[in-house]
Protein backbone atom coordinates (compact mmCIF):
# COMPACT_ATOMS: atom_id res chain seq x y z
CA UNK A 1 0.00 0.00 0.00
CA UNK A 2 1.32 3.00 -0.94
CA UNK A 3 -0.13 6.97 -0.21
CA UNK A 4 0.39 10.00 -2.31
CA UNK A 5 -0.28 13.58 -1.03
CA UNK A 6 -1.06 16.65 -2.39
CA UNK A 7 -1.38 20.46 -1.30
CA UNK A 8 -2.78 23.36 -3.60
CA UNK A 9 -3.97 26.89 -2.85
CA UNK A 10 -6.20 26.86 -5.42
CA UNK A 11 -8.86 23.43 -5.37
CA UNK A 12 -8.58 23.77 -9.64
CA UNK A 13 -4.78 23.43 -8.85
CA UNK A 14 -5.64 20.56 -6.41
CA UNK A 15 -8.18 18.91 -9.25
CA UNK A 16 -5.73 19.22 -11.96
CA UNK A 17 -2.85 17.42 -10.04
CA UNK A 18 -4.94 14.53 -9.08
CA UNK A 19 -6.07 13.90 -12.24
CA UNK A 20 -2.70 13.56 -13.39
CA UNK A 21 -1.88 11.41 -10.81
CA UNK A 22 -4.75 9.49 -11.66
CA UNK A 23 -4.15 9.21 -15.40
CA UNK A 24 -0.84 8.62 -15.28
CA UNK A 25 -0.46 5.60 -12.59
CA UNK A 26 -1.53 1.94 -13.20
CA UNK A 27 -2.86 1.72 -9.64
CA UNK A 28 -5.82 0.17 -7.48
CA UNK A 29 -7.52 3.65 -6.03
CA UNK A 30 -8.12 2.18 -1.84
CA UNK A 31 -9.08 5.82 -0.91
CA UNK A 32 -8.97 9.71 -1.29
CA UNK A 33 -9.36 11.47 1.49
CA UNK A 34 -9.42 15.85 1.35
CA UNK A 35 -9.30 18.40 3.61
CA UNK A 36 -10.01 22.24 3.09
CA UNK A 37 -8.12 24.29 6.11
CA UNK A 38 -8.77 28.04 6.36
CA UNK A 39 -6.74 30.98 7.98
CA UNK A 40 -7.55 34.79 8.10
CA UNK A 41 -5.02 36.77 8.30
CA UNK A 42 -6.09 40.56 8.21
CA UNK A 43 -8.92 40.59 6.01
CA UNK A 44 -7.17 38.02 3.58
CA UNK A 45 -8.27 34.43 3.61
CA UNK A 46 -5.53 31.70 3.15
CA UNK A 47 -6.86 28.38 1.87
CA UNK A 48 -5.22 25.93 1.64
CA UNK A 49 -6.97 22.38 -0.48
CA UNK A 50 -5.21 19.16 0.56
CA UNK A 51 -5.81 14.92 -0.61
CA UNK A 52 -3.89 11.88 0.14
CA UNK A 53 -4.62 9.08 -2.52
CA UNK A 54 -4.39 5.58 -0.92
CA UNK A 55 -3.32 3.14 -3.83
CA UNK A 56 -1.81 -0.03 -4.55
CA UNK A 57 0.34 -0.75 -7.17
CA UNK A 58 -1.59 -3.19 -9.90
CA UNK A 59 1.74 -5.03 -10.59
CA UNK A 60 2.77 -5.83 -6.99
Amino acid sequence: MKVKCFDESHEKDLEKAINAFLSSTNSDIIDIKYQVAINVCGEEQIYCFSAMIIYTSKSE
